[in-house]
């Protein structure tokens, strides 16, 4: 890794880190607070049989238990689309963006090897994506206390509700930045990327509510998420090796091929 240059991304994305942790924060906080204040409700409308089971629950959180509301606060969209503001914006751009502008070949000017400057902007993502989600565990947290049930959610297991969020969206990150070393432009390799993250949730969301399709589950990254197992401290390590699988996959894939990339001056 390069020192100089991780921290000039770190200084060139600190004001969009912060508000982007503080905003998930307060969304992690959001969560417990409304089960705690219509749990109950949301409960008996459950238990009338009103709503469809398979509608009950939601990339396997709900609203009708603590630790199924923090796991609904996790998969939710609001929650996954600011994830993807590092774990694609920043990413996908993080060498095609760099390419069109016609500032990449100055980096690579300097004794710099491609791969170090590849893994230092993986490094830099990395650490985004931990920041952020480690904001919204803490919102959770914060929720939990202000509700007074920090017991029946499991402080102790937050930090696996850390590692397998943070997982998730590294690997989200490095298929990115794998489409990132492959254009010299930004707009396939964000394309290519959002469409990845799409196809996936779809997927998921598509096998949870249609039983036929629930053999799609297994393909998509986001299945590999079960934070109420991670909350229990019984997750299935077979989530963190798959998501560890994809991000080496997709890291070995990139740093065989940007080293060996022609990169024409910029037209």
């Amino acid at each position: 890794m390069n020192g100089p240059l991780f921290g000039h991304i770190w200084r060139a994305n600190r004001g969009r880190l912060a508000i982007i942790a503080l905003t998930l924060l307060v969304w992690g906080t959001l969560l417990p607070v409304i089960y705690d204040a219509f749990g109950v409700q949301f409960k008996q409308l459950q238990d009338s049989g009103i709503i469809p089971p398979q509608f009950t629950q939601f990339g396997g959180g709900d609203i009708f238990s603590l630790t199924g509301s923090v796991a609904l606060g996790f998969i939710h969209p609001i929650a996954v689309g600011l994830m993807l503001v590092f774990a694609v914006g920043f990413s996908a751009a993080a060498v095609a963006g760099e390419r069109q502008r016609g500032t990449l070949e100055v980096l690579l000017s300097r004794p710099i090897s491609r791969r170090r400057i590849y893994l230092t902007l993986l490094a830099a993502a990395t650490l985004f994506v931990a920041v952020v989600v480690a904001a919204l565990t803490s919102g959770a947290l914060i929720g939990a206390m202000l509700t007074d049930r920090v017991a029946e959610l499991g402080p102790g297991n937050l930090p696996l509700l850390w590692l397998n969020g943070t997982l998730l969206f590294v690997a989200i990150a490095a298929v990115s930045m794998a489409a990132s070393v492959s254009f010299d432009r930004l707009t396939p390799a964000i394309g290519l990327s959002l469409g990845f993250v799409l196809l996936q949730y779809f997927m998921n969301a598509l096998g949870e509510l249609w039983p036929d399709a629930a053999w799609l589950q297994p393909f998509s990254v986001f299945s590999y998420l079960d934070a109420r197992a991670a909350l229990s401290g019984l997750p299935d390590p077979a989530n963190f090796v798959v998501l560890a699988s994809v991000i080496a996959a997709a890291v070995g894939y990139a740093l065989i091929v940007f080293p060996r990339r022609d990169l024409a001056a910029p037209s």
